[in-house]
């Protein structure tokens, strides 16, 4: 499930986005202006909006998002305790209203009980670095919001790296668990997947150890 989280407060919505990152594959808008920007290219499952923010409030920015039919549910979250925000948060088109103070576990299970009620579906995604994604399910890398499609063995090879992180992988350990007895690779098919992969996640991220194999950082 694909966020996008608009909050201008800096210290909160790095609290934030350290949290909901470690469940979901969550984008950054300081205010309203970011946000349609990001529209321009990118699909969200969902919208968590503070009210209170430099420029156009989000009450707004809903109230014109919903004006354009972009229907994509949207919880409000806001340091104001006047149930007329309340009302017109919904009036507008919010599914969900977060007064903070909250508690980050409050925050996740509203996110949780959003994603059930709209049916929501969640694609096993895995955050790899800043701005880039591995999605298992599709076989695809996301970077920069550029997706490219690996191929099933790129795609296998990645994950295996992914589940055994910090330890260092031999390349028969790597052939015997990836490829088929019958088909094994040569140590040039699979230094070339290795290039692949580095090309798509980055150079720093699978690590050769000479005379060993390979380690993932």
């Amino acid at each position: 499930m694909k966020i996008l989280l608009m909050e201008d407060d800096a210290v909160l919505s790095s609290i934030l986005l350290d949290y909901l990152r470690e469940s979901w594959q969550v984008d950054y808008a300081y205010n309203t202006q970011e946000v349609y920007v990001k529209l321009e290219n990118i699909r969200y499952d969902l919208f968590i909006f503070d009210i209170n923010v430099v420029g156009q409030s989000g009450l707004e920015l809903l109230k014109e998002l919903r004006e354009f039919n972009n229907t994509t549910p949207t919880i409000i979250i806001t340091a104001y305790t006047d149930t007329d925000y309340l009302k017109q948060a919904f009036e507008f088109g919010a599914c969900d209203y977060v007064k903070k103070p909250f508690d980050l576990e409050e925050l996740n299970a509203r996110i949780l009980n959003t994603k059930t009620i709209f049916n929501i579906q969640n694609d096993t995604q895995i955050e790899i670095s800043h701005n880039i994604y591995f999605n298992i399910s599709k076989k695809q890398i996301i970077n920069n919001d550029e997706i490219f499609t690996i191929s099933a063995k790129d795609s296998k090879i990645l994950e295996y790296f992914l589940k055994n992180q910090k330890r260092v992988i031999t390349a028969e350990e790597l052939t015997q668990n990836i490829w088929d007895f019958d088909n094994m690779p040569s140590d040039a098919t699979v230094r070339s997947h290795i290039r692949t992969l580095r090309e798509l996640i980055g150079k720093n991220k699978i690590n050769t150890i000479r005379g060993s194999g390979y380690t993932y950082e």
